[in-house]
């Protein structure tokens, strides 16, 4: 199976090559059939790749030691679910999981785009087969997962305990996919423009994919705080590690975009901005897998570290200049339709909101490259701690919350100041209201208050104009409100989509601000029988039970929660040792309520059955999960296609009547 995989690896190389220069050549010299046969050959680079793809997935299944990936990512202790995180877990079987993603989205793309950009996808094509190509490059001459060891041992080294996690078999795949996923609409946009075509003929495609990649990082980065949440031992959801901000820097970029994209789509704006907007986010997705390759910045995602750094960076270099160079080869074509004609509209909304969400993502990438520039001008490598990012990054988030909740509220083109207030005035008072009502039971800190207002304007907002559509349908077609409701958001997905996803964005924000201004936290050593107290929750150690197994030993101890002399229930956080790799890895026991989390991690194990445990109140991290599922449903259903209009049927004259028949409604 390993040499299959190795030659699959060669063969879909020489396919995405050809595909590339036969686009080219094809479009160029006017060779349809050339043309034809390099779009088939991206049909056959994913069959290659999904050759490779399973047979380093089976052998991992048969521990074909021999293998020095597989030797080096599982064990015989390791159980067979774990095989899909073993194949990503290093650099050699992520790259080929990127390429396989890659591979699998742009046949997709190709196969799906629209009839209106044939004349520019030989060169879409090209774009989208050199990247491929350049993994499929990178795994052939420098990291190929299927490279064989001379001496081939009983057993391997096995997985990182780290990985080991339910979070594990999405999250990295995830942020993966849509990191590589950027690619398919900046090939849209770059194909477009090279091409000629400088309208809002790639704006369907480039929205659409966009909209994937934005969804997939999201969810990924989401699952990715879960993940740290309940296994690192942190206490919290997200601490700006470096590798995430890698991730969250380009989904800032596309969260932009999705936006500015649609005043592209409707008024025919912002056709220069947009091209801008889709290349930065491609360059920042693509620091963000030179992050994940080089490793030049400590985090505890090690196990994506290596020495390719150098080669990403130079691929870095050239995905960011050659897109800018494009750009400024077709900037004097690309004039959009029309003007901003007011900043009281939703299209400067729009506008203000991509700069603050840009702001957000130059601040995240100095804090994350600070460390390097230190290290080369001064020869000392200065960290930036959380403190700095909150600090900075804080004021723009509550500016783009009040544009959450204000920017859809205001019409297009021109809004009147009436017409503002008569909008607003309904969420804003709702907002005023929440301020006032914390104030007075006792929350006086700033920013808190500032954001719980802010999340209130949002969500009366979205309510709001829910109600006034349903109202509307409900009295002209005389449906009851429920069934109402489903028509007013399928009426108009983008739109309605787009709130489902405001709202879930609402509930990262409560997580967000409860855990962080309103948690507790108590460090402590128990012995059996031992109680505190902590935030009204009384906790009692009862024991901890010792198991050992093969490749570990685990520690799990056994904790009963009451409150007011009641038992609400029976947690059992543990600690795994795993002497191969000398470390120690926990599992928090979490009792989560819409409420608050009561999070209790063990630190260590003392020799007369103490425990050293972190216990921890996180008020309204439980939103923050919800929200997951919550966007996604909105992502569903902005992205669901709308069904095909029939063209009304021309009027024709009847030779025995003056009467024209009256055309079907579209």
């Amino acid at each position: 199976m390993a040499d299959l995989g190795a030659v699959s690896i060669w063969i879909a190389l020489a396919l995405a090559s050809y595909s590339a220069l036969g686009s080219v050549v094809g479009k160029v010299r006017n060779i349809p059939a050339l043309v034809l046969s390099s779009q088939w050959a991206v049909y056959l680079v994913l069959l290659a790749v999904l050759v490779a793809t399973l047979s380093l997935i089976a052998s991992f299944i048969s521990r074909d030691f021999e293998v020095a990936y597989v030797a080096l990512h599982s064990d015989l202790a390791m159980p067979d679910r774990f095989t899909w995180v073993a194949f990503y877990a290093g650099n050699e079987g992520s790259l080929l999981y990127i390429a396989f993603a890659l591979a699998v989205m742009s046949a997709l793309a190709i196969w799906r785009a629209p009839k209106r950009l044939l004349d520019t996808m030989p060169y879409t094509t090209a774009i989208l087969m050199v990247i491929l190509a350049f993994f499929l490059g990178v795994m052939g001459f420098m990291a190929n997962p299927f490279d064989k060891l001379q001496l081939i041992p009983p057993d391997g080294q096995g997985i990182n305990p780290l990985l080991t996690h339910l979070g594990m078999f999405i999250h990295p795949p995830a942020l993966m996919a849509g990191l590589v996923a950027t690619s398919i609409p900046l090939a849209f946009s770059m194909g477009s423009l090279i091409g000629g075509k400088t309208g809002d003929e790639w704006v369907d495609a480039g929205r659409q994919w966009a909209l994937i990649s934005w969804a997939l990082l999201a969810g990924g980065l989401l699952l990715g705080s879960w993940w740290a949440y309940t296994i690192l031992g942190w206490g919290g959801f997200w601490f700006w590690d470096p590798v995430e901000n890698a991730a969250f820097m380009p989904w800032l970029g596309l969260t932009a975009f999705v936006h500015s994209i649609m005043v592209q789509k409707r008024r025919g704006m912002f056709r220069m901005w947009n091209i801008v907007l889709i290349n930065i986010a491609f360059g920042l997705a693509l620091y963000g897998m030179f992050m994940n390759r080089g490793g030049p910045v400590p985090s505890v995602h090690s196990f994506g570290a290596s020495s390719l750094g150098w080669v990403f960076l130079v691929f870095l270099g050239i995905g960011v200049l050659v897109p800018f160079a494009v750009f400024f080869w077709r900037y004097p074509l690309l004039k959009s339709a029309q003007h901003l004609d007011s900043m009281l509209s939703r299209e400067s909304a729009f506008l203000v909101n991509n700069l603050l969400l840009l702001g957000v993502a130059f601040v995240t990438l100095w804090g994350t490259v600070y460390p390097l520039i230190t290290k080369l001008t001064i020869g000392e490598s200065i960290t930036v701690a959380r403190p700095f990012y909150d600090q900075v990054n804080g004021p723009l988030f509550l500016g783009l919350l009040f544009l959450m909740g204000v920017g859809p509220l205001l019409p297009w083109r021109r809004a009147t100041p009436a017409t503002a207030r008569r909008s607003l005035w309904i969420p804003a008072a709702a907002g005023i209201a929440t301020v006032l009502v914390l104030f007075i039971l006792g929350v006086h800190k700033p920013y808190p208050l500032v954001g719980f207002g802010l999340s209130a304007l949002v969500t009366t907002g979205i309510l709001s104009e829910w109600y006034r559509g349903t109202r509307s349908l409900h009295r002209s077609r005389g449906e009851i409100y429920p069934l109402a409701f489903l028509h007013l958001i399928w009426a108009n997905r983008p739109r309605y989509g787009g709130y489902i996803v405001h709202l879930s964005v609402i509930m990262v924000a409560l997580g967000v601000i409860g855990t962080s201004f309103f948690n507790t936290q108590q460090d402590l050593i128990m012995a059996p029988g031992d109680t505190t107290t902590i935030e009204g929750y009384e906790i009692r150690y009862l024991g901890t039970q010792e198991v050992p197994k093969s490749n570990r030993v685990e520690f799990t101890s056994t904790v009963e929660v009451y409150r007011n002399g009641k038992l609400l229930d029976t947690l059992f956080p543990k600690r795994t040792f795993y002497p191969s790799f000398d470390m120690a890895a926990t599992q928090a026991a979490i009792r989560s309520t819409p409420i608050d989390d009561l999070y209790l991690v063990p630190s260590e194990n003392l020799a007369n059955g103490s425990v050293g445990f972190r216990i921890l109140v996180n008020p309204l991290i439980w939103w923050m999960w919800v929200a997951g599922p919550v966007l996604m449903l909105g992502t569903l259903v902005s992205l669901w296609p709308s069904p095909a209009r029939q063209p009304a049927r021309a009027p024709v004259s009847s030779p025995r009547s003056s009467i024209r028949p009256r055309p079907t409604p579209a």
